[in-house]
C-alpha cells in the first residue's frame, strides 16, 4: 500500500457539492506529514479512534462554563448534601431493619443490580451510594448555559464510563452475587473465569474469530434458506432464493444490507430469518451478500457500492425476472445506501423501482443519537488516519464504539458473567452473528463520516451523485420505513425524519426493540408489539411526538403488516422465475449463501 499518497482526496463527484468545481486542485502534501499521519493512527489504535483533543476540548469547555457559573454550582452543592442526606437515611433505615423504597433506580437499560441480593443490607447501601453518586454526575454535566450540547454530552459520557468501572458490582468483595458462588463453588467459579479471560485475551491479541459453537453453523443452522448464488464481482454476490409456494408475486424483493455486518442477519435461523418468511409468503426474495473488504480494497468508495453494488444488483435482476419492477428493501447503512441510489434513480428517470422500505434506517444525521459523541472533526480525521494506515476499520474498533454506549450492559454484566461467575456465554444465533465482524473501506469509511454523519449533506441540498445534487423529494415510489423504539445506533426520531424529507405515500413503523432486536420481530416473538401510521402521498408533516401521541399499540409482529402491504402494491401473481438467467450472464453459481459470507 501506498502511505505516500493521501487515500482521502475525493476523486469522485459522489460527495462533492455543486459549488465546488468537478476537478479540484489540492496542494501536495508534504511528505513530512506522513509522519503526523502514523502517529495519529498510532494513538488511534491504542483509544480505539477516540481522540484525546476531543476529550480535552470537552472537559475544558464543561469546567470553563461551570467556573463562570456560581448559580449553578451552589445547584451543584445543594443537590450533593440532598443525595448525601438521602442516602444516610436510607442506610440507617436499612441498618436498622426497616424497609423502604430505594430513593435511587438504576437507569432501565441498566441489569447489574437485578439479583435480589442487591437489596440486602449492606449491599444495597453501596449500591444506593453508587447510584446517588451517579444521579449527581449526570446533573452536573446536564447543559449549562453557552456550553455547546455535544460537550456536555461527551463529559457525561466519559464519567458515565469511570463511574461504570467503579461500580460496585464491579468488585468481587462487594457483589454479593460473585461472594455467593464463590462460597458455594469453594472459588472454582474465579479459575473458570481467569481461563475465560486468559482464552479472551488471546483471541483479542491474535484477532481470531472463535469458530461457531454446536448448532450454530453458517449454512446449515443460519443462513440456511435454500437459494443459488446468481451473481458475483468483486464487491458482492446475489443470492437468490428458491421459491417454496406455487404462484408468486411478480414484482421480486431486493435486500440490501449494510456492509458494516454480514448479510445474514436477515436470514438468520429458519424461525426467524425475515427472508424465509418472506418466501413462504409468496416472494421471490434476492439477497445482497457484501464482500469483506481487505486493505488492497481500500479505494472503494460510496459510488463504488451504489454502482457496483445496487445498481448492479439490480441489472442482475432485471434479467432473472424481465419486464418487472423491484421491491427494494435497505437495512442500516445499507438502508441509507438505498436512499441515496432512489433519488439519485428518481433523478435520472430509472423507474426500475416498485417499492423502498427503510429497515432502522437514517437519511438526517442531525439526531443521530449517541453515536455523535465521536463525530467531529478531530474524531473523523483520527479514525481516517488509523484507516490510511491499515486500509479499511476492522468491526471490533466500532464494535467497541457500540458497546461502550452501553457499557453496562454489554461490557460490564457480561464481563461479570463470565469472568467472576465463570458462566460460559450461552450461544444464540444473534450472539454467532454479532461476533461474525466485517471490515469497512478506508475511503468508503471516509465518505461515509464526512459526508452524511459530519455534514449531514444528503438532508441539506449539498449531497451530489455524478456532479449533480440528488433530493430524497424526488422519489415517488410508496416507502415502508421501520424503527426501533430503544434503537441507539439509529434513535427512532432520527429515523422518523424520513417523512420530513420525502413527500411520496409512506408508510411508518415504530416496533418495540433495538436496532437488531426490533427487525427480527418474527410472529410469536413473545413480548413484541408495534404501532403502524399511514401518510398519503403529498400530506402535511406530522412531528414524531404529535405522532405517538395519536397512535394505538399492536401485539405482536410488523412482518404480516410488512408483506400484506408488499402485495397490496405488486401487480399479480405467476409462476416463480427461474434460478438465474445463464443466457443474459446470469448462471447459478453455487449455493445459498455462497462464499462471500465465509471471509474472515
Amino acid at each position: 500500500m501506498d502511505k505516500t499518497k493521501s487515500k482521502h482526496v475525493q476523486t469522485s463527484n459522489a460527495l462533492v457539492p455543486t459549488r465546488v468545481p468537478a476537478v479540484v486542485k489540492l496542494a501536495p502534501r508534504h511528505k513530512h506529514q506522513n509522519m503526523d499521519r502514523a502517529i495519529r493512527a498510532a494513538v488511534a489504535r491504542v483509544t480505539g479512534g477516540i481522540s484525546p483533543h476531543s476529550i480535552q476540548e470537552a472537559w475544558s469547555d464543561w469546567a470553563l462554563h461551570l467556573s463562570r457559573s456560581p448559580g449553578r454550582q451552589l445547584e451543584l452543592i445543594e443537590r450533593a448534601q440532598s443525595n448525601l442526606l438521602t442516602t444516610l437515611k436510607y442506610s440507617a433505615s436499612t441498618l436498622l431493619g426497616k424497609d423502604g423504597p430505594a430513593p435511587f433506580v438504576p437507569k432501565d437499560y441498566d441489569h447489574r443490580f437485578n439479583d435480589p441480593s442487591w437489596h440486602k443490607a449492606p449491599f444495597n447501601i453501596w449500591q444506593q451510594s453508587f447510584l446517588a453518586m451517579q444521579d449527581w454526575w449526570d446533573h452536573a454535566t446536564d447543559n449549562i448555559r453557552g456550553l455547546r450540547h455535544q460537550d456536555a454530552e461527551r463529559t457525561r459520557f466519559q464519567v458515565r464510563q469511570m463511574l461504570d468501572l467503579a461500580a460496585p458490582s464491579n468488585l468481587p468483595w462487594l457483589n454479593p452475587e460473585i461472594l455467593a458462588e464463590t462460597a458455594k463453588t469453594g472459588g472454582k467459579n474465579l479459575v473458570d473465569g481467569a481461563s475465560h479471560f486468559a482464552e479472551d485475551m488471546i483471541q483479542t491479541l491474535s484477532q481470531t474469530h472463535k469458530p461457531a459453537p454446536e448448532g450454530y453453523k453458517i449454512g446449515t443452522d443460519l443462513a440456511c434458506t435454500a437459494g443459488e448464488v446468481v451473481f458475483r464481482n468483486d464487491l458482492f454476490e446475489l443470492i437468490q432464493y428458491a421459491p417454496q409456494t406455487a404462484k408468486v408475486q411478480a414484482e421480486p424483493v431486493l435486500f440490501i444490507p449494510a456492509w458494516i455486518m454480514k448479510y445474514y442477519i436477515l436470514d438468520l435461523s429458519p424461525h426467524n430469518s425475515m427472508v424465509n418468511y418472506l418466501v413462504k409468503q409468496g416472494f421471490t426474495v434476492f439477497m445482497i451478500s457484501w464482500c469483506n473488504p481487505t486493505a488492497d480494497q481500500s479505494e472503494l468508495s460510496l459510488e463504488d457500492y451504489r454502482k457496483s453494488g445496487v445498481l448492479a444488483a439490480l441489472d442482475a435482476i432485471n434479467a432473472i425476472v424481465p419486464n418487472r419492477k423491484v421491491h427494494a428493501n435497505g437495512y442500516c447503512l445499507g438502508g441509507t445506501l438505498l436512499a441515496i441510489t432512489a433519488a439519485t434513480m428518481a433523478r435520472d428517470g430509472d423507474d426500475r423501482l416498485a417499492s423502498i422500505t427503510l429497515m432502522a434506517a437514517q437519511v438526517d444525521f442531525a439526531e443521530a443519537g449517541e453515536l455523535l459523541l465521536f463525530v467531529d472533526e478531530s474524531q473523523v480525521a483520527f479514525v481516517e488516519d488509523m484507516m490510511w494506515d491499515q486500509g479499511y476499520l476492522d468491526r471490533p474498533q466500532m464494535a467497541r464504539t457500540f458497546s461502550a454506549i452501553r457499557a453496562e450492559d454489554l461490557i460490564y454484566t457480561r464481563a461479570i458473567n463470565r469472568y467472576f461467575l465463570g458462566k460460559e456465554d450461552l450461544p444464540t444465533d444473534i450472539g454467532v452473528w454479532n461476533g461474525d465482524t466485517t471490515r469497512m473501506p478506508a475511503r468508503m469509511h471516509s465518505e461515509y463520516l464526512r459526508g452524511l454523519f459530519l455534514e449531514n449533506r444528503l438532508t441539506a441540498g449539498r449531497f451530489a451523485v455524478e456532479g449533480r445534487v440528488i433530493a430524497l423529494k424526488d422519489i415517488s415510489v410508496p416507502m415502508f420505513v421501520i424503527a426501533t423504539e430503544t434503537d441507539h445506533i439509529a434513535p427512532w426520531r432520527s429515523v422518523y425524519k424520513t417523512k420530513l424529507f420525502t413527500d411520496c405515500d409512506l408508510t411508518f413503523v415504530l416496533t418495540k426493540g433495538g436496532h437488531n432486536g426490533g427487525i427480527l420481530s418474527e410472529p410469536g416473538h413473545p413480548g413484541r408489539d408495534f404501532r403502524i401510521g399511514h401518510r398519503a402521498a403529498g400530506a402535511f408533516y406530522d412531528g414524531p411526538d404529535h405522532w405517538l401521541a395519536g397512535q394505538t399499540t399492536v401485539p405482536g409482529s410488523w412482518w404480516p403488516d410488512y408483506a400484506q402491504w408488499l402485495g397490496s402494491i405488486s401487480s399479480d401473481q405467476r409462476a416463480p422465475p427461474k434460478t438465474g438467467n445463464p443466457a443474459l450472464g446470469y448462471p447459478p453459481l453455487y449455493a445459498a449463501p455462497g462464499t462471500y459470507v465465509y471471509q474472515t
